[in-house]
């Protein structure tokens, strides 16, 4: 249902804005509207990259991570290498 409502609605909008831009005197303003919101939203992307580029830190070394991955490797190691420790109910039993 939304969907062929979404059909309907795009159809009816290209026929208005094919009829006001060659049926109307309102021609020149719906060129430059439409001009402006392309560029607009052009920019605004462009805007919105710079700025997530200039506040995102830094990523870590490669060198940092792979000590980070070698110490929990390493704690990793040690886990499995230790048995499992004994509840005291276990004992019991």
């Amino acid at each position: 249902m939304i969907g062929a409502l979404i059909l309907v609605a795009s159809v009816i909008g290209i026929i208005v804005y094919g009829w006001i831009l060659f049926f109307t005197e309102w021609t020149i303003l719906l060129l430059q509207l439409t001009g402006f919101v392309a560029v607009a939203a052009v920019l605004g992307i462009l805007a919105w990259i710079g700025y997530t580029l200039a506040t995102t830190p830094p990523p870590k070394p490669i060198e940092e991570i792979e000590k980070e991955l070698e110490g929990e490797l390493k704690e990793l190691g040690e886990e499995v290498k230790e048995p499992p420790k004994e509840s005291s109910s276990e004992k019991e039993g």
